[in-house]
């Protein structure tokens, strides 16, 4: 790294992308000396801008500083070395292919370029051009759909923590976590939101999370959950509302997707009735114990399906389960999950208000009655 003249940061976690892509610009500079760096802005919308930064670059890379020295240009937040329409425009294929070959016979004495972008293409002779002449770091985004997304997006929070020289717990980080989803972005904004509030305060409470941090789209069936789990009718139904509310002004949701989260609760209550049952689980007072339970728990005997191993869900849901697990009986659980079957069938093949089956369901599991104090044999 410290002797690359090329270097080609990309990934499709935009945050840790810029964010390393940043470092690295100001630690060469600081090392090169000087004022005559070079930052291109390479975000453009069709194939005319970009082959106009690829000038501006030609020109960054042959123009010597005026008092001599090195160099340092960054090609910044390029958008078209993926696989986009304005990268897979001829025009810029060609000019691409060009600046590679050119890149190759460049003498780099005292000179570096940097190029940060969105997901690159590794089958572009560009790409080939740079990892065979520097080096190529990737950030790949954090998924839901990864196993260990909530373990990876803890550790980048304790090192923004680490910055501001705040401390958190166990369960408001957890919190923290599942409030805001596998976004490093968002997890930023939102840990430097509740350091300011906190002040000069080194230690964040989970109430100061509870109070600050914004529960972003990830965390939206999770309080519907929480909802239903808390087996509080009026607000459930009222997160159910401020849902659907939500489903009509974004697109990319759906009643089917609120459906998912409350099919997820329930069988995670399930889960938890019956390792409770079989003495796998016992009761714990806070979420460091519990989780301690959870990393002494064997793992032979365990499914291999994902949505049924506890040591596959994220801590955190598991204790918030545990705390809600006695407002059911078996049998109500059961009966929940065939309820929102019958829910599921009802909002794909009939002409009814989604709105409308979502609640009823909702009704039928929890009851109209108020929450029950819990049984002895329960507790």
């Amino acid at each position: 790294m410290a002797t690359a003249p090329i270097v080609l940061i990309s990934g499709d976690d935009d945050f840790s992308v810029k964010q390393r892509a940043r470092q690295l610009f100001e630690s060469w500079c600081a090392e090169a000396g000087g004022f005559d760096h070079e930052i291109i802005d390479a975000a453009v919308s069709n194939a005319g801008e970009a082959l106009s930064s690829l000038g501006r670059l030609r020109e960054a890379l042959n123009t010597l500083p005026f008092f001599g020295g090195a160099k340092v240009v960054w090609f910044q937040n390029c958008t078209f070395l993926g696989e986009d329409r304005t990268a897979a425009s001829g025009a810029v294929t060609e000019a691409m292919g060009e600046l590679a070959d050119q890149l190759k016979k460049f003498k780099w004495q005292g000179v570096r370029l940097l190029i940060s972008s969105g997901k690159a293409d590794k089958r572009r002779a560009f790409y080939k051009a740079v990892l065979g002449l520097g080096v190529v770091e990737t950030f790949g985004a954090l998924s839901a759909e990864d196993k260990d997304w909530a373990a990876m997006a803890e550790t980048h929070v304790l090192k923004f923590l680490k910055a501001a020289s705040k401390e958190m717990g166990d369960e408001a980080m957890a919190e923290l976590v599942n409030r805001v989803g596998p976004n490093l972005g968002a997890l930023a904004n939102e840990v430097e939101k509740v350091v300011l509030y906190v002040g000069e305060r080194r230690e964040i409470n989970l109430g100061d999370v509870q109070l600050i941090v914004t529960r972003q789209k990830h965390a939206k069936a999770f309080a519907l959950g929480e909802a239903l789990g808390e087996r509080d009718l009026p607000k459930l139904l009222r997160t159910l509302d401020e849902e659907l509310w939500e489903v009509r002004l974004d697109k990319s949701r759906s009643e089917i997707g609120l459906l998912y989260g409350l099919i997820s609760k329930l069988r995670t209550l399930i889960l938890v009735k019956e390792l409770k049952r079989e003495g796998m689980l016992k009761p714990a007072r806070d979420y460091f114990s519990f989780k301690s339970q959870l990393e002494r728990m064997p793992t032979s005997g365990l499914p291999e399906d994902r949505r049924f191993n506890p040591l596959a869900i994220h801590p955190f849901v598991l204790f918030s389960a545990s705390k809600q697990v006695d407002n059911y009986e078996s049998h109500e659980l059961v009966k929940g999950m065939e309820t929102l079957l019958e829910c599921n069938r009802r909002l794909v093949s009939s002409q009814l208000d989604e709105a409308l089956v979502l609640q009823q369901a909702v009704v039928e599991i929890v009851g109209l009655t108020p929450k029950r104090a819990r049984s002895s044999h329960e507790r």
